[in-house]
């Protein structure tokens, strides 16, 4: 069962990684093959950056909450 969470949490961050990497090439301007240009290059990768680290953080927030560790910071009121 952790391998399983474990490749749910790598996928995520390796999409993260990717796009840290996009963010630095554009600022030096080497465009990816995929790209048209560089700013199309900069927004996928504040994009992925984004999208990775959030559900990373999810992940992280929902089991915290679920074993009660939150303290009642992050606790939504009925």
């Amino acid at each position: 069962m952790r391998i399983i969470a474990f490749l749910v949490l790598l996928i995520p961050g390796i999409l993260s990684v990717y796009g840290i990497k996009l963010i630095r090439d554009s600022f030096f301007g080497i465009v990816e093959s995929i790209f048209i240009n560089v700013f199309v290059q900069l927004f996928a990768g504040i994009l992925f950056v984004i999208v990775g680290i959030g559900f990373v953080g999810g992940y992280l927030l929902h089991r915290d909450r679920k074993k009660n560790k939150t303290k009642g910071h992050f606790e939504t009121k009925k």
